[in-house]
């Protein structure tokens, strides 16, 4: 049975798609020939709408088919919620697909338009790349020290992308959401890394301290998002088939020091060894939290 709910929710999920492709292929058409950001920006609206829809009519038929045990627990420090009228970076662990669902059940229409940080890859997936490509998300190559320190060229190709994103992010409010081990935690990458966290990888600074340094000023706050599944190894699949037990999402918001808006991560080693610090106090708090389940 659970094998048959898996298959109709990956047709709903694929269906969807195709639905919303026909908008999205023709806007992305009309950008394309729009001349001048003025104009482009009226049809990123128009984009931006289409992947909202999207996102409501996964989560309608995620909630009333599958039914997810996702027990939520916010501890935000703002009276009236959460604003689609301000900038947020939210930071979030990474165990698997199953968390871009996860996020978006809990703080879906509560945050503008999100942005998410995608592997360069993943263009080549049909519909959903192009979808990235058109909503301007950063596509970064993910690539390791050795791989920046041999083509330092295609490091400056990622910072740039972010800049753009970071420049454009000034026209609108948008949520950026970042998984900040920049892959998905299994053994084997925990090993290899050899992570002084128990249930995490080292994170990645990099593409965060670019934001906070170039966007800082307009952020409302940062969400640190922590992932817990009762499953040792979460899968996608066994989320579409409702077998992935109960997912724990807490959030708790954190402000931007201004220290962070005042420095150069990649010119400045001391505010680079300062990010760090507090990047890995963040990650060793949410090691323990992760302990506590």
């Amino acid at each position: 049975m659970s094998t048959l709910r898996g298959i109709v929710s990956l047709l709903l999920l694929t269906l969807n798609t195709l639905v919303w492709a026909v908008p999205l292929i023709a806007l992305t058409l009309l950008k394309l020939i729009t001349p001048g950001r003025p104009l482009r920006r009226r049809v990123l609206r128009g984009l931006n709408g289409v992947a909202l829809c999207w996102v409501d009519v996964n989560l309608w038929w995620i909630r009333h088919w599958i039914r997810p045990d996702l027990r939520l627990d916010l501890r935000l420090d703002l009276p009236d919620g959460l604003s689609h009228d301000e900038w947020w970076l939210v930071l979030a662990n990474h165990r698997s697909w199953t968390d871009i669902f996860a996020l978006f059940l809990a703080l879906h229409r509560r945050l503008p338009m999100p942005h998410f940080f995608v592997k360069r890859q993943l263009i080549w997936i049909p519909v959903v790349g192009l979808a990235f490509w058109a909503l301007e998300f950063p596509m970064l190559r993910r690539l390791t020290r050795e791989q920046r320190e041999r083509r330092p060229h295609l490091a400056r190709r990622d910072q740039e992308a972010t800049q753009r994103m970071c420049r454009h992010a000034r026209e609108r409010p948008i949520a950026i959401y970042n998984f900040v081990e920049g892959t998905r935690f299994t053994p084997a990458k925990h090993a290899a890394l050899d992570s002084p966290y128990r249930h995490l990888l080292p994170p990645r600074a990099g593409g965060i301290a670019q934001v906070l340094g170039l966007l800082g000023d307009r952020l409302s706050g940062i969400l640190d998002v922590t992932l817990c599944y009762s499953r040792p190894e979460p899968r996608f699949w066994d989320f579409l088939c409702g077998r992935e037990g109960t997912i724990h999402l807490s959030a708790r918001r954190l402000t931007v020091p201004a220290w962070m808006t005042q420095g150069d991560y990649y010119q400045d080693s001391a505010y680079k060894e300062r990010f760090h610090a507090w990047l890995n106090a963040q990650w060793q708090a949410k090691d323990a939290a992760l302990d506590s389940h």
